[in-house]
């Protein structure tokens, strides 16, 4: 009886292991595993630029009968080749750039040199460094905004106990885009500085210490060693950020309007004005699709520049 149940069990046991098994080629399964990614990143950022370069080829008709959308080719394009306003927000936006990205990646590079060693003190310096990146961008506009106002603002309470006198900062055209580079860089610093402090520390220490051995001082060693070996990390910062910088939008919102005199009142601004202050949303599609367009191009031209072997 016992041997029956055994040879039962045997025989069930057998037929359980000889499950029947799928041959997948395992050249596709690492894109199995992607597919969920690839799905939502299509799905959030690939679709909706898709949908926006196709509503910015159509107008909006309206009349007793309601909206209606025509198709008109590259009539929006042409209008804003004729529009003021969008020459003007398109210099803001080069002018902005053209200071803020150097700034930022500058400093953060400088910083990130300066408390890589593993030392107490520098232990302390990081950590006061990387407060910034503690409150949001919107908050941190709002500080800066009770900071630099005209009349109670600490800074210029500052300045006034220097003697000097108060300046109007955001309510001035020619000084409200430097407050918004300003409170952008404090934003931005802190969190590029990370990116370089992992370069460096990918960089070995026999390397300086060959250097060192063979008289180099340390401005040589910075750049025969340590900027040609952060050359991916430079990269990959200087893309990010002029990514992020080109579709800066709450510094501008919070403290400034696009103002004064439209002195800040870069594309992302100008583009969110038209969609939601003037409901004109196929002039807000095809500033989009115009800044996005700007974008991949100087993208384009930063990798091969940065691209090249040597610097």
């Amino acid at each position: 009886m016992k041997l029956n149940n055994l040879r039962g069990y045997k025989d069930i046991v057998g037929t359980i292991t000889h499950v029947p098994t799928i041959s997948i080629s395992r050249k596709i399964i690492p894109y199995l595993f992607l597919l969920p990614s690839l799905l939502g990143l299509f799905l959030f950022r690939f679709y909706p630029i898709i949908l926006n370069f196709y509503g910015s080829l159509y107008y909006t008709s309206y009349s007793s009968q309601g909206e209606t959308s025509i198709f008109s080719g590259l009539s929006n394009y042409i209008n804003l080749y004729y529009d003021s306003v969008f020459w003007n927000s398109l210099k803001v936006t080069f002018i902005l750039n053209l200071f803020i990205n150097p700034i930022q990646i500058t400093i953060a590079l400088i910083v990130a040199l300066l408390i890589k060693k593993d030392t107490l003190f520098n232990r302390i310096s990081r950590t006061l460094f990387l407060i910034p990146l503690g409150i949001s961008i919107a908050i941190s506009s709002s500080i800066w905004k009770i900071l630099l106002n005209q009349t109670y603002g600490l800074i210029n309470g500052i300045l006034e106990f220097l003697s000097i006198p108060p300046q109007p900062f955001l309510t001035s055209s020619n000084q409200a885009i430097w407050c918004i580079v300003l409170v952008a860089s404090w934003c931005g610093i802190s969190y590029w500085m990370i990116f370089f402090l992992v370069g460096l520390q990918e960089i070995p220490n026999e390397l300086y210490e060959s250097a060192k051995i063979d008289g180099s001082n340390n401005w040589n060693t910075f750049w025969k060693i340590t900027l040609p070996l952060l050359k991916r990390t430079i990269l990959f910062v200087t893309v990010a950020d002029t990514s992020a910088n080109f579709l800066l939008f709450v510094p501008m919102y919070m403290l400034t309007k696009g103002g004064p005199n439209m002195s800040t009142d870069t594309l992302m601004y100008e583009a969110y004005s038209s969609a939601f202050i003037y409901s004109d949303f196929r002039r807000a599609l095809t500033l989009s699709s115009v800044l996005l367009i700007i974008l991949l191009i100087v993208i384009f031209f930063e990798f091969k520049m940065l691209s090249k072997e040597d610097y």
